[in-house]
């Protein structure tokens, strides 16, 4: 889990999950060409989102494609916050987004 927590601490690193949970199944290219980063920096952050458990690869041909695994995300989320009552947090939340649409 120290893993996760590691590889989520980094913007970047959460944008290139972003990137995926918006369009699965993209090389390595395509991920470079949305981004102001190297090829080598988002090779980097590819790495230790796949030694996370974050990102799943597959091999088609000569492409590997990146696909976000939100399994350890879940992990965390049942972890953490199932420890709380989420009628509560649900609550809050709810709460929050009211009081910030009024100041609007």
């Amino acid at each position: 889990m120290d893993e996760v927590f590691k590889a989520l601490a980094d913007a970047s690193r959460r944008e290139l999950l972003d990137r995926l949970r918006a369009e699965n199944g993209q090389t390595l290219g395509e991920l470079c060409s949305r981004l102001a980063m190297t090829r080598q920096a988002v090779s980097k952050h590819l790495a230790i989102l796949e030694a996370a458990n974050l990102v799943a690869t597959v091999r088609r041909g000569r492409e590997k494609l990146h696909y976000l695994n939100p399994v350890p995300i879940h992990e965390i989320a049942d972890r953490w916050i199932g420890k709380f009552e989420r009628s509560r947090l649900d609550a809050l939340g709810e709460l929050k987004k009211a009081l910030e649409a009024g100041d609007e």
